[in-house]
This record gives structure tokens, C-alpha cells and sequence, in this order.
């Protein structure tokens, strides 16, 4: 029965989704998003009624997918009023999630969830908006998203890293034998700048090669950098990974002794009271990684209208046309290199502040490159909101196989032994549902769910109207 409420929750939410992409007239969609909660709201009162408490482990999925519902209508609504309204909405409908969590006494759990999803989205967002900027908008078939990914990652945990935090005799020795103790905006922007090296470097070796040529530099780029952080143990310390890299403002921010209330910012000399506990802080990090978001796309988006952004564009879709006209195509590709290079390492160096760790696993390309792709082609190619949406629309359906736990057992027996499900299977079943959407999308959505919009100069859009 449970499996059975499941599902049947799971086909109304993929119904409403399929009608929001279908319908246009505002009045329809808000009615199919209070439909849905309608619908929502029964099957959680049959469940009750019938006492299936795995129901409640279902209730985090429940709120990721009203954030989803609303960024799609905060997207793609053209009114102010419309875009408060779906903020409105969207809170609403969140609070009355958390409040049935709450009476199950899982709001906690709900709330660290659906946080965690949110963080884990943006970050991914960020990288999907550096990849709009050089295939979206300048059309560099870059496949080596994961190199700069994980250049940001590394850079910034040895600029952040304190030696006091490691164990002693671990034998971790650093950068040229030391770490350097930095705060975090400082292993950030340090970030960013080598990224920004890496890309001069990459850039004048590959930029000259065009489509399938320019793939295959930049993934064998990515590749050797994965090798290279393998082996090396000066730098990168190896296989071992760099442990216990420091968060921003976590000790000021979280009260980890009672006897300490205090905390002095660096470089300011304020002292202000600790008043998070370690589960809180994550709250805090979503919200630098929010802003850096937020700050990145209004970014794009301000240069996306301008003459440069204009450029790309004509380089993308003729680079011999826009020689032409006296444009040197080389230098704008080199910048849409640079730009989409530095983005990407800030989305990997808050990855690594966020899981306090670094490894060689940071240049996966399945994850760091593939589906960094399928995120920017599902939400839209060419379109800055296309890049966010689908970063959490696929990050949603990347993780959904870690809520079979609540459904399968631990192992499955088959004809060839015992099956460990968690191991297993949920690996292949995410990639499965990922390629699957990819090809829905390729066949019903080319241009992605949301599509590349027609872009026009803010001076055009001041002008006024000829009479």
C-alpha cells in the first residue's frame, strides 16, 4: 500500500509538471499547482488514516518539488506582480509542508534535507551558468567542465587549509610543505584566478581547433588533471584527500563551547555572540552560496544584453561572419573561456568548503562534466534561467533513487547472489533516469525546458518608440 500512495503521488506530480510546461494562461497554471497539492494533501490524509508512517520519509521530495514548481513559474511569469505572487505561492505552500512535517515531528530532518538539496543545486547551477557562457552563448564544445571544477576545489582548500586542523603525524605536508591559512573570500577569489591561468593556458592551445577537436583537448585536459592529483602527494596529497578544510565564519558563527560566547571577526576587531549549533550552519552556507548565485547570474545576465554579449552570440552562430566584420574572434573566445573557466572553480571551492574534504573524485567526469551538460540542455541552452532551472530539476532527479531506502530492502536476492541496493543499484538506476530525461528532452523540448530567449540591448529597451 505504501509503494502504492507512493506512486500514485509520484504520477500527479509528473502530470502537473507536464501541464505547466503545456499550459500558458496564469490562472491555469496556479490552478494545476493547488491541484496538486489538493491531491497531495489527500493521499497524506489516507495515509494517516491507514498508519503507513514510511509516508513521512516522502515529505522531503514533497517540498523539493514545490521549489521546483515554483523557480519554473518564477521564470517564466513576466510580471512583477506574477514573480511575487509565485514567491508568495511558493512559501506558502513550503509552510504548509513543514507544518504536516512538523506534526510527524520530521520537520527537522525535512528542513536539513531540503536544504542540503538547495545548496547542492545552486552549486551545480553555478556551474552550469560558467558552461552557458561558453557553449550557450560563444559555442566552445568544452567537455572538461571538471577541470576547472576541480581546480577551483583543490586551490582553494590548500589556500584555506590550517595544518592545525590535521592530525598530527598524519603526514599531510601541503603546498610546497605548508598550507597558508587564508580566510575563505581569499581561497575563493584565489580560486577563481588560477582557473582563470588554467584557461590562458588551455585557451591558447585549443581555441584555434573547432567542434569535435576542441572536445577532445579539453577532456583530455580534465582527464590529466585527475591523474595528476592522483599521484601527486606535494600538492594534492594523493589519493588521501585534504581533510578538515575550514568553513566560513564557522567558529564565529557556531557555539562550540559554552564557555566561549564570543568571537572576534578577523581584520574588524568585532566581537558579536555564537548562536548557531553545528547542524544550523549549514543554513548560513546556503545562503553565501545563494548570494554567489545570485550575484553570478545578475552578472551574466547584465553582460549577456551588452555589445560583448552580442558578439559571442555572432561568433557561436558564424565565427568567418563575424571576422569579417573586424571582430577578433580569437580574444572573444579566449574571454568566454575565462568568464565560464572562473565560474566553475567557485561552484567547485564552495563544493569543497561544504563537504570539508577534497579528492581526485573532485574530476569526476559523470558528474562534474556529463551532468553539468544534461542540466544546461534540459533547462535550455542559451538561456541563464534555463541553466538554473535545470541544475535543480536534475539534481532532483539525480538524488531520487536514495529515497528507494524507505521502499527496498537493504539487499535483493537474485539468481547471482545478494544484491546490495544502496551500492548496486541505486548508481545505475540515477544514471538511467538522467539519460532517460535527456532523451525526452532532445525529443519533445530541443530547445529545453525553458529555451534561449531573444536578447536585446538595455539601451534598445530604453529607447523610446518611434511615432
Amino acid at each position: 500500500m505504501t509503494i502504492f500512495l507512493n506512486v500514485i503521488a509520484m504520477l500527479i506530480t509528473l502530470l502537473s509538471f507536464v501541464l505547466l510546461l503545456v499550459l500558458r494562461r496564469p490562472l491555469q497554471r496556479w490552478g494545476i499547482v493547488l491541484g496538486t497539492l489538493a491531491g497531495w494533501m489527500i493521499l497524506y490524509i489516507v495515509s494517516e488514516m491507514l498508519g503507513i508512517a514510511q509516508w513521512k520519509q516522502f515529505m522531503s521530495l514533497r517540498i523539493q518539488i514545490v521549489t521546483l514548481a515554483g523557480l519554473y513559474l518564477l521564470f517564466t511569469e513576466r510580471t512583477r506582480v506574477a514573480r511575487w505572487a509565485v514567491l508568495g505561492g511558493t512559501l506558502a505552500a513550503q509552510a504548509i509542508l513543514l507544518l504536516l512535517a512538523a506534526f510527524q515531528g520530521i520537520a527537522a530532518d525535512m528542513i536539513s534535507s531540503w536544504v542540503t538539496y538547495v545548496l547542492l543545486s545552486s552549486v551545480f547551477a553555478l556551474a552550469s551558468l560558467g558552461l552557458n557562457v561558453q557553449w550557450g552563448d560563444t559555442g566552445l564544445f568544452n567537455i572538461g567542465v571538471a577541470g576547472f571544477f576541480g581546480v577551483g576545489a583543490y586551490v582553494s582548500a590548500i589556500v584555506v587549509q590550517d595544518p592545525q586542523n590535521l592530525a598530527v603525524g598524519s603526514g599531510l605536508e601541503g603546498f610546497f610543505g605548508h598550507y597558508f591559512n587564508q580566510p575563505f573570500l581569499i581561497g575563493l577569489l584565489t580560486a577563481m584566478a588560477a582557473s582563470a591561468v588554467l584557461a590562458v593556458i588551455v585557451g591558447f592551445a585549443t581555441l584555434r581547433l573547432r567542434t569535435d577537436y576542441l572536445a577532445i583537448a579539453t577532456i583530455g585536459i580534465a582527464e590529466t588533471l585527475r591523474i595528476f592529483s592522483t599521484n601527486e602527494r606535494t600538492i594534492t596529497e594523493g589519493t588521501r584527500g585534504i581533510p578538515n578544510i575550514p568553513q566560513p565564519l564557522f567558529d564565529c558563527l557556531v557555539q562550540q563551547n559554552p564557555a566561549k560566547s564570543l568571537c572576534q571577526v578577523p581584520f574588524l576587531g568585532i566581537e558579536f555572540p555564537q548562536f548557531l549549533n553545528p547542524a544550523q550552519y549549514s543554513w548560513f552556507y546556503a545562503l553565501i552560496v545563494i548570494a554567489v548565485l545570485v550575484l553570478g547570474f545578475l552578472a551574466l545576465e547584465r553582460i549577456s544584453r551588452s555589445p560583448w554579449g552580442r558578439v559571442l552570440r555572432a561568433v557561436r552562430e558564424d565565427e568567418d561572419a563575424a571576422s569579417s566584420l573586424g571582430k577578433n574572434v580569437f580574444r572573444f573566445k579566449m574571454q568566454s573561456l575565462i568568464i565560464g573557466a572562473v565560474i566553475m572553480a567557485a561552484a567547485g571551492s564552495l563544493t569543497t568548503h561544504f563537504f570539508r574534504f577534497v579528492d581526485p573524485q573532485i574530476f569526476d567526469a559523470v558528474e562534474r562534466t556529463f551532468l553539468v551538460w544534461v542540466m544546461l540542455i534540459v533547462g535550455g541552452t542559451g538561456n541563464n534561467r534555463g541553466a538554473i532551472f535545470g541544475a535543480f530539476i536534475m539534481w532532483f532527479v539525480w538524488n531520487a533513487p536514495q529515497n528507494l531506502n524507505d521502499v527496498l530492502p537493504a539487499t535483493l536476492d537474485t539468481p547471482l547472489g545478494k544484491l546490495n541496493v544502496a551500492a548496486q543499484l541505486f548508481g545505475p538506476i540515477r544514471l538511467i533516469l538522467v539519460v532517460i530525461a535527456l532523451e525526452l528532452i532532445l525529443l519533445f523540448r530541443p530547445r529545453g525546458l525553458l529555451g534561449e530567449e531573444k536578447v536585446t540591448s538595455t539601451l534598445v529597451d530604453r529607447a523610446p518608440s518611434a511615432k
